[in-house]
């Protein structure tokens, strides 16, 4: 998000028109930032809570990343929060509703509209189309203080904590079963022809590069590994002896050898 640019405003702007046509869920929103930056006391009672805190808009969630409201915050106060409405009345709602309105009602919304050019007038009509409607929503569930939010919201945040913890878990087990399938398959790949193998390795070694030494240990590695799987250590540690005694003279790959565990 462009914080410091226009990205920001850009995505944000929508909301003023959504707070003029009666969505509180900004004012709400901000009031939850309060409880988190423990400006209300916990025994505060919530204000009432509007619809679909469940569901935040793209500009509605852009303000709450804004301010760094806690997500748990917010999910836990959603758990008060009725669905949101269904949408926009359609025309004939609002056919109904306007031909109900007193004719004072109407000449003044008249009025506005000529004389004043009121840009925001669509928006204060719907806010009041939907004030009048509000009998037509789910009973608000009873309001809750700022100090059990919290506390709620510290259980979802402990309960989500410990699902991403299991999930990591769950991770590692798989990455270590795709890894020890794989090393089985390659040790089964190197157990074709172990001559070639060991054969490789005095190659490499005979080279006398530091580069190609390790890759000679990691090839004895694979051979060390092969013989403890298939019980044939024995012949492994043979042939590793009589590898060093060729190679006595060799330091460096001596020194490889060792820090692999790869001693007699």
């Amino acid at each position: 998000m462009d914080l410091d640019g226009h990205g920001l405003l850009a995505s944000i702007v929508p909301v003023r028109a959504g707070l003029a046509g009666g969505d509180l869920r900004l004012l709400y929103l901000a009031w939850l930032r309060c409880v988190q930056s423990e400006e209300i006391a916990d025994d505060e009672p919530e204000p009432p809570v509007p619809a679909g805190l469940g569901t935040l808009d793209a500009p509605l969630t852009a303000v709450a990343e804004f301010l760094r409201i806690d997500p748990d915050l917010i999910a836990a106060a959603a758990a008060g929060s009725a669905p949101p409405a269904s949408g926009e009345p359609t025309a004939a709602q609002l056919r109904t509703w306007v031909v109900g309105l007193p004719a004072r009602d109407k000449d003044t919304i008249l009025t506005d509209l000529i004389t004043r050019g009121d840009s925001h007038l669509r928006s204060r009509l719907l806010r009041r189309y939907r004030d009048a409607h509000r009998a037509d929503t789910p009973a608000a569930t009873a309001l809750r203080t700022a100090g059990e939010l919290l506390a709620t919201a510290a259980e979802l945040r402990a309960q989500r904590e410990r699902r991403d913890a299991e999930q990591r878990e769950r991770d590692r087990v798989r990455r270590e079963r795709s890894a020890a399938a794989a090393r089985q398959r390659h040790l089964d790949t190197l157990a074709v022809d172990q001559p070639a193998t060991w054969q490789r390795v005095g190659e490499l070694i005979a080279t006398k590069k530091p580069r190609e030494y390790d890759t000679a240990v990691q090839l004895l590695i694979d051979l060390r590994d092969l013989g403890e799987r298939d019980g044939d250590s024995s012949s492994f540690r043979d042939r590793l002896a009589e590898l060093r005694a060729v190679h006595a003279r060799k330091p460096s790959l001596l020194e490889r050898l060792n820090l692999a565990g790869l001693d007699t």
